[in-house]
């Protein structure tokens, strides 16, 4: 088994870097990228569904970007202790019928020794928003990396 860095115990350092990691791949939309993060039986809760494993990992993500159309996200650190992190999320994203939407949670994590998720538990809320309130788009500018988003 190969090593993802920054291995716990985190430092705040190390678990911003492990956030922005995060938020990176999933900003990518490639659910096999993105479940290469994860142990090969990673337990997730993500909102009402729950998934063991890499190839659930893959057809959830799946399923979600091609109901989640145009998604951008944006992570941010919200806690750490030894393996685990904690962070709040927003993400903005479309639906088959035009209509957008602004999606606020707050994640759970926690790490084996190799730097691989082997928990993952998501709690999300779901606000719609016109196309003109829009604040997320794409991927993260270096500027803003960091950089705490607003609340609402």
């Amino acid at each position: 088994m190969s090593a993802r860095p920054p291995l716990p115990p985190f430092t705040l350092d190390t678990a911003k870097q492990k956030v922005q990691a995060a938020e990176d791949a999933w900003n990518t939309r490639d659910p096999q990228k993105v479940s290469l993060a994860y142990t090969e039986d990673s337990r997730w809760r993500n909102r009402d569904m729950f998934v063991t494993g890499r190839d659930a990992i893959v057809e959830l993500l799946t399923r979600k970007w091609e109901r989640e159309r145009e998604y951008a996200l944006r992570k941010e650190l919200w806690a750490f202790e030894g393996d685990r992190i904690a962070v709040r999320f927003q993400y903005e994203s479309h639906d088959a019928g035009g209509q957008w939407w602004r999606s606020y949670g707050n994640e759970l994590w926690e790490f084996d020794a190799h730097g691989l998720m082997s928990r993952r538990e998501a709690s999300i809320n779901d606000v719609p928003i016109q196309e003109s309130e829009r604040r997320i788009f794409g991927r993260r500018p270096d500027a803003e990396r960091g950089v705490p988003f607003p609340l609402r």
